[in-house]
């Protein structure tokens, strides 16, 4: 009988394609929607850090978070 030991590692920083995945939404979207600011960890490599886009979310799903038309177009 052979045994298969499988590791798998949750990647806490993610592209920008994986973090719009990972939060349900396509990515033209994500681009607009999500406030979370990517980091730069490494000259040219925005990466965005799933704990904040978990607390993004939570924060959706509590209703403390109300986007102005402002708020909006900052990102863009």
């Amino acid at each position: 009988m052979a045994n298969l030991n499988i590791s798998v590692v949750d990647k806490r920083m993610l592209k920008q394609s994986e973090a719009a995945s990972y939060s349900g939404l396509p990515v033209k979207h994500f681009k607009v929607t999500c406030p979370v600011r990517p980091v730069e960890l490494r000259q040219g490599t925005l990466l965005w850090d799933r704990r904040d886009i978990d607390l993004w979310i939570d924060d959706v799903k509590s209703g403390s978070v109300t986007d102005t038309r402002e708020t909006i177009l900052d990102r863009l």
